[in-house]
């Protein structure tokens, strides 16, 4: 996993290397008014480029584990991983829900003549 996550870096500075070259040749082939051996040409150029530089390429991974699914675009980690930092507090903000214990409580308080406020 430690090789996936180097290779996921290894192919972001690919990416950010050659991003802005790839935007102009990509803006030159779809615009029609341009003749079309403009057009072909830059497609060729645009070919001839390394493949991780294309943005569909990319994955999303952990930074942690280098798991590939499962991930929060926001915090950048799997699942598990945030599962785990936000029990043990790791994540500011994030808290546990607990809808079940609320419901059982107002529950209670309904049932009862007293009127609790939570």
């Amino acid at each position: 996993m430690k090789y996936l996550i180097i290779k996921d870096r290894r192919n972001r500075l690919l990416y950010n290397l050659y991003e802005r070259r790839r935007k102009v040749l990509r803006a030159i082939i779809e615009n029609l008014s341009l003749p079309l051996n403009v057009r072909n040409n830059a497609y060729n150029v645009i070919m001839s480029l390394p493949r991780e530089t294309s943005n569909t390429r990319m994955r999303n991974r952990c930074m942690l584990t280098g798991r590939s699914r499962g991930i929060y675009k926001r915090f950048g980690v799997s699942r598990l991983i945030f599962r785990k930092l936000a029990w043990e507090g790791l994540l500011s903000g994030i808290k546990k829900s607990s809808w079940l214990f609320e419901k059982i409580i107002n529950v209670y308080a309904i049932s009862s003549n007293f009127i609790y406020s939570f």
